[in-house]
């Protein structure tokens, strides 16, 4: 459901895209020469329709807390109209020859009509889906479905709401469930977990299928509202029946892109790498490559490579603070830009880390969080320069907060896709860019 909402937003945003591109001709000139412009330009802005999507994915545009209310919609909607606009004229300005075109007032025109044809298109799918949003009834007690329940009330733009919940279903038959599932019109019911466990109550929920709703565990409906694992209230056998161990072609074909990217990039940033060796070397004493031992997969120890951004040899906690008198005048730059993780660059060439994955901690670090039920199996894959919690949570500074990632990191494990390190690796491309790097969602 969740995915399938986020597909119409996208759809939508290319529709828009060219119905203003369209209105934008019919501004522009006259109505009988507007086939002739508008094949003229169809090409062109094609693919820079392609940069605009990829700005707008950046940008949140389909994260359903940036649709809560007019304002943000517009606030956001603007901020990624506008880098586009940026991108789009560096782009014919740049390659004018190739696209054969170099429009200024059209792209202006365009931007404006475009903002406040998306800004309608939003407000209406924003009320379509609280308006048509899925009932449900929740079956259970858990503070689990307590999580669910608050999100989807504070949320009614995701497109749910609550019918009714019911706290122990033992007091109810399977009668009056039915009758209260066709009289609500409800379309899924969120199970208890571990409901198996209660022969009587799974018998229940059983009798329930003739009813054609959705029976959906507490787990997985967690999973899709929070794109995390609820993984203190998970046991060993969700793991068993969830998580794969091995995908021989996924695997492989991932290593290849590694090496793919990792040599190209290594050749790209070669020039600035030595510019920042030089300068690190000039402005504070000790090596410019930073060496540190992390745990990897299968929690193997190896030594990954960074710009040196502290003063040598400074000790203090494991965990870098707010304002820290560590970190080099050229080191807050550093990690500003984050080019002081080029050097990862080798790491992956090697083979000790990927571009996506749970990020290798430090082996102390990972020593104390291997008190965290269920650590190890972030370690089942090969770490990563960038992962699913980095994209999503800030940095963690406290146990608790690494624990709320390693929610995030087991949820990437049991997912990972070609699809999803595609879209982590967007994601951590906004970090380079003006578009709200630190935003969380």
């Amino acid at each position: 459901m969740k995915g399938f909402k986020k597909l119409i937003l996208l759809l939508g945003d290319i529709i828009t895209l060219y119905l203003s591109l369209a209105i934008t001709l019919l501004i522009r000139y006259p109505a009988g020469e507007f086939d002739f412009y508008f094949q003229s330009h169809l090409y062109p802005f094609s693919l820079i329709f392609i940069a605009w999507v990829v700005i707008f994915y950046l940008s949140n545009f389909y994260q359903y807390s940036e649709l809560q209310n007019r304002f943000v919609i517009f606030k956001r909607a603007a901020g990624a109209v506008v880098l586009s606009g940026i991108v789009s004229t560096i782009a014919f300005y740049l390659f004018g020859q190739f696209f054969e075109l170099t429009p200024k007032v059209n792209l202006l025109i365009l931007c404006a009509v475009f903002l406040l044809v998306n800004w309608a298109w939003r407000i209406l799918i924003l009320n379509i889906f609280t308006a048509g949003a899925a009932k449900i009834m929740i079956l259970g007690d858990a503070p689990l479905l307590n999580d669910i329940e608050s999100y989807i009330r504070g949320n009614p733009h995701a497109g749910y709401q609550i019918a009714e919940k019911i706290a122990d279903i033992r007091g109810n038959d399977v009668a009056s469930l039915t009758k209260t599932i066709k009289e609500k019109k409800i379309s899924t019911v969120i199970i208890q977990p571990n409901i198996a466990k209660d022969f009587s109550t799974l018998k229940t929920v059983f009798q329930l299928l003739p009813t054609e709703v959705n029976l959906v565990n507490a787990w997985d409906f967690y999973e899709l509202l929070f794109e995390k694992v609820p993984l203190k209230n998970l046991e060993e056998n969700w793991f068993i029946e969830k998580i794969s161990t091995h995908r021989p072609f996924y695997d492989a074909f991932k290593r290849l892109v590694d090496l793919f990217l990792s040599a190209t990039s290594g050749i790209i940033f070669l020039p600035f790498s030595v510019i920042i060796a030089f300068i690190i070397r000039a402005t504070s004493s000790g090596p410019a490559i930073f060496k540190q031992e992390r745990a990897g997969k299968n929690g193997k120890a190896f030594t990954l490579y960074k710009f040196r951004t502290m003063y040598n040899e400074n000790q203090g906690p494991l965990w870098t603070e707010e304002k820290d008198k560590r970190i080099t005048a050229f080191g807050k730059l550093l990690r500003f830009s984050h080019m002081d993780e080029i050097p990862q660059l080798w790491n992956i060439a090697k083979g000790d880390i990927s571009f996506t994955g749970p990020r290798p901690e430090r082996v102390e670090l990972a020593e104390t969080f291997s008190k965290f039920p269920y650590y190890e199996i972030r370690h089942i894959i090969k770490p990563g320069l960038s992962g699913w919690a980095q994209i999503n949570y800030k940095p963690s500074a406290s146990l608790e907060e690494a624990y709320e990632k390693l929610c995030y990191d087991i949820y990437y494990v049991k997912i990972r896709s070609f699809v999803l390190d595609l879209l982590i690796i967007l994601k951590t491309i906004k970090y380079f860019l003006p578009i709200t790097a630190n935003d969380k969602k």
